[in-house]
């Protein structure tokens, strides 16, 4: 087992080192303040301090961000290293930098408790990031140096235990409108005729009246078409079911009282495990977090531990600290709305650490690198670009053994006209990426 060695015993300290450590790297560790202890001890060891203590052991040199009080602004300076980018640079030492001081920056979304523009839907505007401005929102930082800190430890202590990781793809699914036509009010349905007529969308009028004539599957059903890729592929999805009550603004799927629609759920929730969908009027009303849970909790007869946010609208630590008081335990939000990459520069599960407490929470995070409604809104993407991109961050995250969860949506992927293609290149992805995962 390693044995760390630190004078530092702040939380901060204690979060980052389990999360490298134990959670991402695999490598079981012990850790010390006694420097004599540390000196005797006669396995593998590493000192996270000024100055070196044994000949043998890995040097990490602090930067001091992991004993800082409180938030602050800083200019960060960037360095080079092993043709990737990094901060918090040191002097002396096995690496260049402080790989603890960069990792927790980088994950706790340090930068985001700062003052900072929002979006036009009052977010975290990704362009304020760090990545975004260095150009690596592209690259997830953390997994490459998690992978290098395995492979520098491993050879300079052959015997060291490092437990093996592998490379999962993760999908997941957001149903905000689970049906186009079917299953609606009639004044929801009265008032879609009414502005196809109105826009002369001759073709949506038509298409319309077939669905409700049933001689046409509704175009956003895509179900039993997205069972049949699961199942090929061996694939365990997360679903993601949006139950607003009341159908306005962002909020616009099928109402949750409606007898098919919870059927749906229903069906989802006997094979694939799922989570709310908090609606848009929840991030101002907290109050409506608690009920659409207990809503999918009545359908489904399962307690609910997962959520994504609608439209990614999440603030730092508000949304978070609601989420765990609502008995969340596993968040898929951390990403952008506005652009695919990796928005806390890992691939991989973590838990959140609650900056402005100063403390880990039990709430894990499950960063998501890709999402239909960036490519084709946000970035303007083709199905061909769209298919590189996921490639590409395929390809980076199985070579770190990393997790890649991706985001689709049943519109998107169904049968309307303007978005031919998506479920297309979403099936090859399936057939010609990750058949070779199995």
């Amino acid at each position: 087992m390693l044995l760390v060695h630190s004078v530092t015993d702040s939380p901060r300290w204690k979060y980052i080192a389990h999360t490298l450590l134990a959670d991402l790297a695999g490598i079981p560790f012990m850790h010390t303040s006694d420097a004599e202890a540390y000196g005797r001890y006669e396995g593998p060891t590493m000192n996270y301090g000024l100055t070196r203590i044994r000949p043998d052991e890995f040097h990490i040199i602090p930067h001091g961000l992991l004993d800082e009080p409180g938030i602050m602004d800083r200019e960060m300076d960037m360095l080079t290293h092993n043709g990737q980018p990094a901060m918090f640079a040191v002097q002396g030492g096995d690496l260049p930098f402080d790989l603890f001081s960069a990792a927790f920056w980088l994950l706790s979304r340090y930068e985001e408790y700062l003052p900072h523009q929002v979006d036009a839907f009052g977010r975290y505007a990704h362009t304020n990031s760090l990545a975004f401005r260095k150009d690596f929102l592209q690259k997830p930082l953390v997994t490459f140096w998690v992978e290098e800190l395995r492979t520098l430890l491993k050879q300079r202590f052959p015997a060291l235990e490092v437990k093996p990781r592998h490379f999962r793809y993760l999908p997941t699914y957001d149903i905000d409108i689970a049906f186009s036509y079917l299953y609606k009010s009639v004044y929801r349905t009265l008032g879609g005729l009414a502005r196809n007529v109105m826009k002369r969308q001759w073709e949506l009028v038509k298409e319309r009246w077939a669905v409700m004539r049933g001689r046409q599957k509704d175009p956003y059903d895509v179900y039993e078409w997205l069972d049949a890729q699961h199942l090929a592929y061996g694939l365990k999805p997360f679903y993601f079911f949006l139950l607003a009550d009341e159908q306005q603004g962002y909020d616009r799927n099928n109402h949750p009282s409606e007898r098919v629609f919870r059927e749906l759920i229903s069906y989802h929730s006997m094979g694939y495990p799922l989570g709310i969908h908090p609606s848009w009027q929840s991030g101002d009303k907290p109050e409506l977090l608690d009920h659409e849970i207990e809503t999918l909790e009545k359908i489904t007869g399962k307690p609910v531990t997962a959520s994504r946010q609608h439209f990614i609208r999440f603030a730092l630590p508000r949304t978070f600290r609601r989420l765990i008081e609502a008995g969340i335990e596993k968040d898929f939000s951390m990403g952008y709305g506005t652009i695919n990459g990796f928005r806390a520069s890992v691939a991989a599960p973590y838990f959140w650490y609650d900056l402005e407490r100063e403390q880990q929470t039990a709430l894990r995070l499950y960063p998501f690198c890709f999402m239909d409604a960036n490519s084709i809104w946000e970035q303007k993407d083709d199905p061909a670009r769209a298919f590189d991109e996921m490639s590409r961050y395929h390809d980076l995250i199985k070579r770190h053994k990393g997790t890649m969860i991706t985001i689709w949506h049943n519109n998107v992927l169904g049968d309307k006209t303007h978005l031919k293609g998506w479920s297309e290149v979403y099936e090859v992805f399936l057939r010609d990426v990750v058949y070779w995962d199995i």
